[in-house]
């Protein structure tokens, strides 16, 4: 006889206050990814007041890019027609609050890689592949939380399975096992996050415009396409195609071919000297 995991987990984590699990997992991505950039900064001897500015800009296109990306990939249907609902979070039919539902990693790429783009040329002056080769690395690790808080709140669940490890989600009304594939989609962005760490401090990578950006995307969204077989659809436009693959997979398949230019392109090497005049001014 098996024994499947019975998963019922409250996602409120104490009755009567607004914490929620999903919500405190976002936050300790963010802040343990702070302490990780910094270490970065750290090493490379780069101002520290630029810190706070890149926080603000990473939580802000994140959310932003998740939300749109999810209204506008997956249930466009729905929110054309309820555009307030996009950006608030409430329903209005009736009027009940939710919070955000529905984020999407694809979009949330999207978000960061503009949001970048403008911290570099605002902030940094350096090359925009500098900081991106840096962010992926706390992002990956992000996501691990962001899964397990999926996985709390039983949301983005798998297919049905037989398999020993399945979880039988109780808050969805169900009495048989599904894949846990948001533990294997954390998981698996936890090696990820060890690989490009370990490229980071104990390869030259770092010196290598987009090596480091483009294994994130090559691996984290490879895995993402895997992963998408053992997960109950979310809907999107993959009907309008043939149901060949899910919406999530459609959009991981420029990921990847992204991923794999920065990783195969011949190397362009980072020269730090040229954008470090900064110290200079400060020390006059």
């Amino acid at each position: 006889m098996i024994w499947y995991i019975d998963w019922n987990v409250n996602e409120v984590i104490v009755e009567g206050w607004p914490f929620r699990w999903y919500s405190m997992m976002f936050l300790a991505g963010f802040l343990i990814g702070y302490y990780i950039f910094k270490s970065f900064f750290k090493r490379e001897n780069d101002p520290m007041e630029w810190l706070d500015s890149l926080l603000m800009y990473m939580v802000l296109a994140t959310i932003l890019g998740a939300r749109l990306g999810h209204c506008i990939f997956y249930d466009w249907d729905y929110f054309s027609q309820h555009p307030l609902e996009i950006l608030l979070p409430v329903k209005f039919d009736p009027f009940r609050f939710t919070g955000f539902q529905g984020l999407a990693s694809h979009g949330g790429a999207i978000g960061i890689i503009f949001a970048l783009w403008m911290w570099s040329k605002r902030i940094s002056k350096r090359p925009v592949l500098w900081v991106m080769d840096r962010m992926v690395i706390p992002t990956a690790l992000t996501g691990t939380f962001i899964r397990m808080g999926n996985l709390l709140n039983s949301e983005i669940v798998g297919k049905e399975t037989d398999v020993a490890w399945g979880f039988i989600f109780r808050k969805l009304g169900e009495d048989f096992p599904r894949h846990p594939v948001q533990l294997y989609e954390s998981i698996a962005y936890f090696f990820i996050f060890w690989l490009l760490y370990f490229m980071y401090w104990k390869t030259d990578a770092r010196n290598k415009l987009g090596r480091i950006f483009g294994m994130f995307f090559l691996t984290i969204f490879g895995a993402r396409f895997f992963l998408e077989y053992f997960k109950r659809s979310q809907g999107g436009f993959e009907s309008a195609l043939g149901d060949v693959l899910s919406t999530g997979q459609w959009l991981s398949i420029p990921c990847i071919l992204m991923g794999l230019y920065f990783v195969l392109r011949p190397a362009v090497p980072y020269e730090r000297h040229k954008y470090v005049k900064h110290k200079k001014k400060r020390g006059k």
